[in-house]
């Protein structure tokens, strides 16, 4: 062995143990060893920081800024009208929340798909007074199963399809993984919905109850002319309303509020609904039931700044007490609505713009993030920075799935590169406020960027100074006469095992020259090595820390670290005996 290879080896196996120790962040433990690694001659200082410019690392960039839009844009809101039902099994819940989540994660970012479905799952779970734990897991697996369908899907899709590029001059397409992803998606999705979600424990904490009445917020909603719900009842939006926990206290018409609950009024055009909820829920409702909200003709249209529901404490100097929202002109002046109040649980019968605000009140601001900020301090209140919530724009939304379709399709059809394509549909996103400026940078998640910029020096380096093919031929020395298939089945139980310990893109990094090396060695076509690397470093089932959505749900699902295994470890067994099969018959050897 070289100096070169005995100092990487050295320095990737001193990586590996704090990354699986997991007391320093995994960027910090990448970076520091990239510095390492250039003070000490076996990176060039030249190359040091061409990670930063891969593209793939600017795809997997482009991608997340590209979810963010998808979940500002309320795809995942028009999903959920048809998915969430209490009166489903479990299992029968199980399979839909899998199947949309494998689905979402094969055309958005897998941890942005889990992201997005899991509070209607949790929802779901609170509805049918079940613990969430068995179908949190359940979906999470889901989304990493579909992420293997096409390239943008998961991270390791990327990182593969750009080496194959780099060392065979022609990278994987966006649909070369699909055959094997849906095949691997269909049999893991089938166990998960019949069987996989009977070995989890029900742990019950991931059940929360009510708040309590305090954080409710009594706020007005505008019946749209075309509102499905004109001519009928008020009663008619109960059912609605109780899927979305949100209670209808009332109707406005021609400014005045009519008595009671006015449940048997028939709703007109122009009427005002009274509703009572928490800030989130009363945004779902009304999505849900076509409604209007104050001070949206301001807000709306395509060209509309994205928005922010803001929670404000009204402290006794506050500019606001003893005023309403018609004597400060909020709207004209500061271009913020009062959508609701609350009062420390009490119900009142004053219209929202026309109630004085009190001391102790909290209110709740709707309007471009900016602006909402200068509304706060001019009217001296102390906003929540834990209750602001991003308003859904659902006018955008065909508009926001028809950018992203338009630039997937003309990088499938070869007149752009995908990143170029992705760029393309991020400006647009950025022009027509889909995505703010500030939010355009947030959607990135800069440790994994970091990450995966600072490996990537690391990786050349191990490959050029002979390291991955040292890794082959010992592989190979191990594996003595066995058929090309066995030997494929080992690099990925090895593969695999890795990353659920490894992060996914430093396991898919590490693999891939592993496996061209392998198939070099075997004479042997490198395509079915290199999809086997790309399968086993996305399924990291084993263990929470493997994959970042398994990350995600271990709080909210009340998991402790030995529960993944579970269910993660039979899925794993047949991830790997279907798909060894999968792999040989679309990609002969």
């Amino acid at each position: 062995m070289t100096y070169e290879q005995i100092f990487l080896f050295s320095l990737l196996g001193v990586v590996f143990a704090f990354l699986v120790w997991g007391r320093i962040r995994y960027d910090l433990v990448a970076f520091a060893a990239l510095i390492i690694a250039v003070a000490a001659g076996v990176v060039d200082a030249h190359d040091a920081f061409i990670g930063f410019g891969h593209e793939a690392v600017v795809i997997i960039a482009l991608v997340l800024i590209v979810s963010r839009a998808m979940m500002n844009a309320g795809a995942v809101e028009l999903i959920a009208r048809f998915v969430l039902s209490s009166g489903r099994s479990l299992s029968t819940h199980i399979g839909f929340m899998s199947v949309i989540g494998a689905g979402l994660s094969a055309v958005i970012n897998n941890v942005a798909a889990l992201v997005m479905l899991m509070t209607l799952d949790i929802e779901a779970a609170k509805k049918a007074k079940r613990p969430v734990s068995r179908s949190l897991m359940s979906l999470s697996f889901a989304t990493i199963l579909g992420g293997m369908i096409t390239l943008i899907g998961t991270p390791p899709n990327i990182v593969i399809a750009e080496f194959r590029g780099r060392a065979l001059g022609e990278s994987f397409s966006m649909f070369d993984f699909s055959p094997v992803g849906l095949v691997c998606a269909v049999v893991g999705i089938a166990f998960v919905t019949l069987v996989g979600w009977r070995l989890i424990p029900e742990t019950g904490q991931a059940v929360a109850g009510d708040d309590g009445e305090a954080g409710l917020f009594v706020v007005e909603a505008g019946v749209k002319e075309k509102s499905k719900f004109i001519d009928g009842p008020v009663s008619d939006l109960y059912p609605l309303a109780d899927e979305h926990d949100v209670t209808v206290l009332g109707l406005v018409r021609r400014g005045k509020r009519l008595p009671g609950f006015s449940a048997g009024e028939e709703l007109r055009k122009s009427d005002q609904l009274i509703l009572e909820g928490d800030p989130k829920s009363i945004e779902a409702f009304i999505g849900a039931a076509e409604l209007d909200t104050p001070g949206s003709e301001e807000h709306g249209g395509i060209r509309g700044k994205s928005l922010v529901l803001v929670e404000a404490i009204v402290p006794d100097n506050a500019r606001m007490v003893g005023r309403t929202a018609l004597d400060l002109r909020l709207l004209y002046r500061r271009g913020v609505t009062l959508l609701g109040v609350s009062r420390q649980g009490r119900r009142f019968r004053e219209r929202v713009r026309k109630l004085p605000i009190r001391a102790g009140d909290v209110v709740l601001l709707l309007g471009p993030e900016s602006r909402v900020a200068d509304a706060a301090d001019w009217l001296g209140v102390l906003p929540l920075a834990e209750k602001s919530h991003n308003v859904i724009q659902r006018g955008k939304a065909l508009f926001a799935v028809a950018v992203f379709a338009i630039a997937v399709a003309i990088s499938v059809m070869g007149f752009v590169p995908l990143a170029i394509a992705l760029a393309g549909a991020v400006a647009i996103y950025a022009l027509f406020n889909v995505v703010g400026a500030r939010e355009v940078y947030e959607s990135v998640e800069w440790p994994v960027i970091v990450l995966l910029a600072s490996l990537i020096p690391l990786g050349l380096a191990l490959e050029e100074s002979g390291g991955t093919k040292l890794i082959a031929d010992s592989i190979l020395s191990l594996t003595g006469s066995l058929p090309a298939w066995a030997i494929l089945a080992i690099l990925m139980v090895v593969t695999m095992t890795l990353s659920d310990f490894l992060n996914n893109v430093a396991t898919a990094l590490i693999a891939a020259p592993v496996g061209l090396s392998v198939a070099q060695g075997l004479n042997v076509s490198p395509d079915p090595f290199l999809m086997g690397v790309a399968v086993a470093a996305s399924c990291a089932f084993l263990t929470p820390i493997g994959h970042k959505n398994n990350t995600i749900i271990m709080g909210p699902g009340g998991y402790r670290f030995g529960d993944y295994w579970r269910m993660g470890l039979p899925l794993e067994i047949l991830i790997i005996a279907v798909s060894v099969p999968a792999i040989l018959f679309f990609w002969p050897l």
